[in-house]
């Protein structure tokens, strides 16, 4: 059962600041726990919290370790497949909990339908996320703020945006 909260999307390249785009969406007014990011196993993220060790004898790398993970852990959820996630809102755990029998529970196609994708949608935007790097999705508690987000996200350089309901819009009429 996919979750029927309101939410925009943005697909950025691996490349992308996202402390950019969680300041713009922050002054913009939607607070961390409505983030979800999605994040390419080659990201460099993922590559620091593959190697992230709490235990590393060089202070410096731990203490990075600490703080990565302490900013990911303050989002609604980020998910790296085959590296791991984070998960703060319940919205965020209901929807991934849909991919719960799926073989890797963060960032795959199921995971992009529990958070309302069509299934063409989610393999669409699975391919892309291994080829771009970054799925930022907003939950929004209306639809009109929707919109607001979209276009948050689409000034903070995203290569692709839309909102939910527009997608599956598209999905329906192209049916």
């Amino acid at each position: 059962m996919a979750t029927t909260t309101a939410a925009a999307y943005g697909i950025y390249s691996q490349d992308v600041v996202l402390t950019d785009i969680v300041r713009n969406l922050n002054q913009a007014g939607f607070e961390n726990e409505d983030i979800c990011m999605m994040l390419s196993p080659s990201h460099p993220i993922a590559s620091m919290v593959r190697e992230a060790s709490l235990f590393a004898t060089d202070q410096e790398d731990t203490d990075a370790s600490a703080g990565m993970i302490g900013w990911l852990s303050a989002f609604g959820a980020v998910l790296i497949p085959s590296v791991g996630f984070f998960i703060r809102s319940r919205v965020f755990l209901h929807a991934l909990m849909v991919a719960r029998e799926a073989p890797a529970l963060c960032g795959n196609a199921r995971t992009l339908v529990g958070l309302g994708f069509s299934e063409h949608e989610a393999t669409r935007f699975e391919d892309q996320l291994s080829r771009l790097g970054v799925l930022i999705y907003v939950s929004c508690d209306e639809n009109a703020k929707t919109l607001w987000a979209r276009e948050v996200l689409r000034h903070s350089g995203a290569q692709e945006t839309s909102t939910l309901e527009e997608t599956l819009m598209s999905v329906t009429a192209a049916a």
